[in-house]
């Protein structure tokens, strides 16, 4: 029997190549759409769960509340986590780690800028479970003036030869630091990715106790079964004891004004498996993710999942409308209802796994490129595993059973005289009202992804072209000036009398990178009213007279840096936030005085108009610009009629001066468009699989306008003798699929609105919803569904009505 039932499976899907074809397509397409965007979110969760004490390790944060602004540091002060496991039994173990500065790297005759490197604490490559290739994991990072490397680097470096024990030669003043271990690669799903390691006992900065700043990313082990929250809500204690007389000392304030701390100076515990997901400051060490995403895309995965199903579920039905007269004669024969439901289960069955087949295909052939679009690392072995595969076996039948049932049931349970007469028993109107609710729920899918699509295009376009508040057009910026040495003064002014070149400046802060940014502790001084500010936390610029001219940043009040001013070298330049910040709005901030930690006074000689030095995700923070102190890197504002012949020429001056390092260049506005290469990935990614669902959808039309053309065929034929046009023939049989068009752009539309008003949430700057984004979508989707059902309504409408009523 299971054999005949294969037999007439075969058959049929051969007698009906196209609609075999359709399905299987149509199926595929959708399974290898959801098995890559479940690769994604499955990848995604999976970051920083490789430590083999992950769920008890917790990386120490600070919230610091300015103006009843809350802004979040993923980092903290270096006595910090020693401090909290001395002052509660509940801590097992703490560690840190620092980014150090990019620095040449040099071996004999070879030398590479490395940018991945650390500082930490001995147990730091123990906790976070990074196990040791060559060397004694206990005593590396002890011995002074070592380090420990990645294979990878090791083999970048010595290529076969042996990477332990040799010498390294660190950055310009020759700093010699021994290889003493050799670990793993850093997994790819970390937080952190480093390829040297140095030992925090080698830093004197690392030996401060000090707890009022950031800067040290802190993780503490907490013993199994401690309740992070109740640890948490210890923490106030600490900074009352530590934090508030440092802040008292170091800021030069009352008792009283540093007491304000334990209310606005709060440490936290964030879990290490949240770290990639939920946190995104601009202090992070890598750009991380979004949970927002996240959800997206496990909803867009079941969506076009769920519409592969209902496309597969219509095209079935469809098919199995033809065979009406079939299960009549079967009937007749003597085939019982259940024979009759498993022929149909098992052709479903049997279609599934052909699709199941193609899309492993699909997937196996799509992954390079999939890596490619959404930035990730994806291996085929992840994707393809014992479970996965039972999975899909699993799916296989559960699909098929879901999409066959309903044919199965109504053909087996129809009436022996009604399919003999040729009738359709899925022509009634019930059933024929759950085919348009299936085709409903398709394009109101698909107009939602539409306008989430449009959305997110609009947001991105937004981010990319709002005014960043400083020219990053044509500025070449020339890194690693400080291995000129002397000469970095004197190569900027060479530059500077190139007729090509506009202004150029010598500052090591560039806006839109974090390699250099500098924070600090700020609070302002009134001496009108003789009072202190509260204290807030800016990023600090150093730079020279010609930054603000060469970077076209525009003052709102003040002056600029001059070398008319000998005072200078106490002054300081704020941005509106900053001003903002200190409560100085009302007031002409010029002439007050910033005090920085350390007690370090300055005076307030101007203030620029905020910029977007960071990325617009994020709203603009107090910055200080200082002067002096900005070696390292130079901005040349060139013009734009001969790029690459300056670059040429600047490069020959470089080589001139002899210097232990290459030219290396970037344009600032490469810098931005990398910048945001995520947030552009993850809208390629969304908008390919938005596209695919929509075809997914239009494959499901076709199939319901195939059947009801078909079912319609005798009174199109009648209509066509009594004078009927082709063109009134498909009005007439696209009118009642736009319908269902307009239905699900009405449900639709809602939903989506407000799905992405809570996505555009985490923006600081953001775009409002503009009306025409759902005309734009409403057209987008009308014209879909009605270039979808034209060809069906034409065919039909074209068709000699001679052979529609021969049989009458």
């Amino acid at each position: 029997m299971l054999q005949n039932y294969f037999k007439i499976a075969w058959r049929n899907l051969v007698k009906n190549k196209v609609f075999s074809l359709i399905n299987i397509i149509g199926l595929s397409v959708g399974l290898t759409c959801c098995i890559l965007i479940t690769a994604f979110v499955v990848d995604e969760l999976r970051y920083d769960r490789y430590p083999a004490q992950a769920d008890q390790i917790y990386r120490v944060g600070l919230h610091l509340t300015v103006n009843d602004a809350i802004t979040d540091f993923p980092n903290v002060d270096v006595a910090v986590g020693q401090g909290i496991k001395n002052a509660f039994p509940e801590v097992e173990a703490t560690t840190r780690l620092l980014r150090w500065n990019q620095v040449f790297i040099r071996y004999k005759e070879k030398q590479i800028k490395e940018k991945s490197i650390a500082v930490v604490d001995s147990n730091f490559l123990t906790i976070f479970s990074l196990p040791f290739l060559e060397g004694d994991s206990k005593t590396a990072l002890k011995e002074p003036n070592s380090v420990v490397v990645t294979k990878e680097f090791a083999t970048r470096f010595f290529g076969n030869e042996s990477a332990l024990g040799k010498l390294l030669t660190f950055g310009s003043n020759g700093d010699v630091r021994k290889i003493t271990g050799i670990i793993r690669e850093i997994p790819k799903n970390s937080h952190f990715h480093f390829s040297l390691f140095f030992s925090t006992a080698d830093v004197k900065y690392a030996q401060n106790q000090t707890w009022s700043n950031v800067g040290c990313y802190t993780y503490l082990v907490l013993k199994k079964g401690t309740d992070p929250q109740k640890l948490e809500a210890k923490f106030p204690q600490l900074v009352a004891e530590h934090v508030v007389p440092e802040i008292q000392h170091d800021m030069g304030v009352s008792r009283a004004e540093a007491q304000k701390s334990v209310d606005t100076f709060r440490f936290f515990l964030q879990p290490l498996t949240d770290i990639h997901l939920h946190s995104a400051t601009k202090y992070e060490l890598e750009p991380n993710g979004n949970i927002s995403y996240v959800y997206i895309f496990s909803v867009l995965a079941v969506f076009i999942l769920l519409l592969a199903i209902v496309n597969f579920t219509n095209l079935s039905t469809t098919g199995a409308a033809k065979r009406s007269k079939e299960i009549g004669i079967r009937k007749v024969m003597g085939s019982i209802k259940a024979q009759l439901m498993g022929q149909f289960l098992l052709e479903s069955v049997i279609i599934t796994f052909l699709a199941l087949l193609l899309s492993v295909g699909l997937v196996t052939v799509l992954l390079p490129f999939f890596n490619d679009l959404a930035g990730k690392q994806i291996e085929g072995s992840a994707v393809f595993n014992p479970k996965s595969i039972a999975g899909f076996l699993a799916f296989g039948v559960v699909v098929g059973i879901l999409a066959g049932i309903y044919p199965a049931f109504f053909l087996a349970f129809s009436k022996i005289t009604a399919v003999l007469k040729g009738g359709s028993v899925l022509q009634s109107a019930g059933r024929g009202g759950l085919r348009s609710s299936l085709v409903v729920f398709q394009f109101a899918i698909s107009g939602a992804l539409i306008v989430a699509t449009l959305v997110s295009y609009q947001q991105l376009k937004f981010m990319q072209t709002k005014t960043q508040g400083f020219d990053k057009e044509q500025v070449l910026v020339i890194h690693d000036t400080y291995m000129l040495g002397t000469n970095e003064t004197a190569f900027k002014d060479q530059l500077r009398q190139d007729s090509r070149v506009v202004q150029a400046s010598l500052s090591r802060s560039i806006p839109l990178s974090t390699e250099t940014q500098e924070s600090t502790q700020i609070f302002g001084k009134d001496p009108v009213k003789k009072a202190n500010t509260n204290d807030i936390q800016a990023t600090v610029f150093r730079i020279d007279d010609a930054y603000l001219p060469t970077l076209g940043i525009s003052l709102r009040a003040g002056r600029n840096f001059s070398k008319a001013f000998s005072t200078d070298s106490s002054a300081v330049i704020i941005n509106e936030a900053t001003v903002r910040d200190l409560g100085w709005g009302r007031s002409n901030p010029i002439g007050k005085t910033i005090v920085r930690s350390g007690r370090r006074e300055f005076t307030v000689i101007g203030v620029v108009k905020d910029f977007h030095y960071a990325s617009a995700r994020q709203k603009i923070a107090p910055l200080m610009l200082i002067l002096g102190g900005n070696s390292g890197a130079i901005q040349v504002k060139v013009k734009a009629d001969d790029a690459s012949g300056v670059v040429e020429s600047f490069k020959q001056k470089w080589a001139a001066l002899s210097p232990p390092a290459p030219f290396t260049y970037t344009f600032l506005d490469d810098r931005f468009a990398a910048l945001y290469e995520a947030e552009q990935k993850t809208g390629r990614l969304f908008t390919v699989f938005a596209g695919i669902s929509i075809i997914i959808a239009c494959l499901g039309l076709f199939g319901l306008a195939t059947f009801t053309a078909e079912q319609r065929t005798k009174e199109i034929g009648v209509r066509k003798v009594m004078g009927a046009t082709s063109s009134s023939i498909v009005v007439l049989l696209s009118k009642d699929f736009l319908k269902l068009v307009f239905i699900s752009v009405l449900i639709a539309f809602p939903i989506a609105g407000w799905t992405m008003n809570y996505w555009l949430q985490d923006f600081a700057y953001r775009i409002e919803i503009a009306w025409w984004i759902y005309v734009l979508a409403a057209f987008l989707a009308v014209g879909i569904a009605l270039l979808t059902v034209s060809f069906q309504s034409i065919r039909a409408s074209l068709m000699n009505p001679v052979k529609s009523l021969k049989s009458e």
